[in-house]
């Protein structure tokens, strides 16, 4: 039986794992690199270390089948993430290292992706969510950003802004479902945004 709950330490690794097997736009990444943990270390391990309250997961018997990660602050997030998350990455991890399919991943640690600066100003938060094919289409997905809503209204925060790829229809109508509008399209990322008060 599957529950959503906040994420614990103990978390991370499915984490990871969820991450790694819908990383080619909802489609498993797993032959894609050699190393399993750099998508991870970019796109979920700041998550839980900077806000935990904002990290939920669904976990059933077989482990984590899904996420919602978030930070109320995306500009103070990316600061916090650039003194303290990358350095010791960035060392670990050098420029031109690792196999060439992990290339980008790495170049990623040393120039992360940001959000455009005026949808952060307007839309402050910002959310990453993923699930597994097993917890797909039975309401998970609504479940973690209602919950996620709730917790970043408490804060309160005015709005919370996704990217998205253009090559992914599909999660694009789901979150314009969930009432996400779109607010910049890019070459390979269309942002959408939702106001969360007034």
């Amino acid at each position: 039986m599957a529950m959503l709950r906040e994420a614990g330490l103990f978390d991370v690794p499915g984490m990871y794992s969820v991450c790694l097997r819908t990383g080619a736009d909802g489609q498993d990444a797993t032959l894609r690199y050699t190393n399993p943990d750099l998508l991870g270390h970019t796109y979920v391990g700041p998550y839980p270390a900077a806000d935990p309250d904002l990290t939920l997961v669904i976990a059933d018997q077989e482990g984590v089948g899904g996420y919602v990660l978030a930070t109320a602050e995306t500009v103070a997030f990316e600061r916090w993430r650039e003194r303290t998350w990358l350095p010791p990455l960035r060392e670990q991890y050098p420029l031109g290292s690792g196999s060439p399919g992990d290339a980008s991943l790495i170049a990623s640690l040393h120039t992360p992706p940001v959000s455009p600066p005026e949808v952060a100003a307007d839309y402050p938060a910002h959310l990453h969510i993923d699930l597994l094919p097993r917890l797909q289409g039975r309401g998970w997905g609504r479940r973690l950003i209602e919950e996620l809503e709730v917790r970043l209204r408490r804060r309160p925060v005015t709005g919370v802004h996704l990217g998205v790829g253009r090559d992914n229809p599909g999660a694009q109508e789901f979150y314009r479902r969930l009432g996400f509008a779109e607010l910049q399209r890019h070459h390979t990322v269309i942002y959408l945004g939702k106001r969360l008060t007034g």
